[in-house]
């Protein structure tokens, strides 16, 4: 991906995660590799709304800063994106982001291992819930470690949600796909139940990747414990 190609679709996603709501304020991050090894990334304290392009950072796979209007600079939450590209050769962007129902399986300490929408299980699979971390240390890095070689989704514990993809749009695609899939969830409990398909159909569904030529991993079937830290009332 070349750097003028980047900056277009990272400013393209950016705007489409406000006006979907899914950032607020300073919200959210997205990053991109370009062919050179180099990283076009949004920066710290702005709004996704107010990104343009001159506005976006280069930077080393260090997070050293290659290029930058002076005013800007790279979000420390970015360590956790190259935390994905350190140990993902094939990951080319990371979108994070918060949308609601999403985030709301996070703040309610529940991954999203639901087998009950055809696409979601085709082309995401099972997403974690990756435990908690302290937002801009390495501590959200750590936690997300563990899930890097199977998941291309998951769920930040009471913070948000992570896509990560082989080009800009196939990870802002994995983070609506996972927010609209969260929403379906919701409505489908609201309304007495949400069912999951067929153990025999969710392993035809998982093979079809091949024939739609899905990118990225999948964690195949997995059903996630339950979180001994989460009181047995919740």
């Amino acid at each position: 991906m070349n750097v003028q190609e980047a900056k277009e679709q990272v400013c393209d996603v950016c705007h489409k995660m406000w006006q979907l709501g899914w950032v607020a304020a300073n919200d959210g991050n997205v990053s991109a590799r370009l062919d050179d090894g180099t990283f076009i990334v949004t920066p710290t304290g702005i709004s996704k709304s107010f990104i343009t392009e001159e506005k976006l950072i280069r930077i080393d796979d260090k997070m050293n800063i290659v290029e930058a209007v002076e005013m800007y600079r790279p979000s420390s939450e970015l360590k956790m994106h190259m935390r994905c590209y350190e140990k993902r050769s094939d990951v080319k962007s990371v979108v994070h982001a918060h949308p609601p129902s999403a985030t709301g399986f996070a703040v309610a300490h529940r991954s999203m291992d639901m087998y009950n929408l055809i696409e979601d299980v085709a082309v995401i699979g099972a997403v974690p819930l990756t435990p908690y971390g302290t937002p801009s240390t390495e501590e959200v890095p750590d936690a997300i470690e563990p899930y890097l070689e199977n998941h291309d989704v998951m769920l930040l514990e009471n913070h948000g949600a992570l896509t990560m993809g082989s080009d800009i749009i196939t990870a802002y695609y994995r983070m609506e796909s996972l927010e609209l899939w969260a929403k379906t969830t919701i409505n489908a409990i609201i309304l007495g139940g949400s069912y999951d398909i067929s153990r025999a159909n969710i392993d035809k569904l998982i093979d079809l990747r091949g024939y739609y030529k899905v990118s990225g991993r999948h964690p195949g079937y997995v059903k996630f414990p339950k979180r001994s830290d989460i009181p047995a009332d919740r």
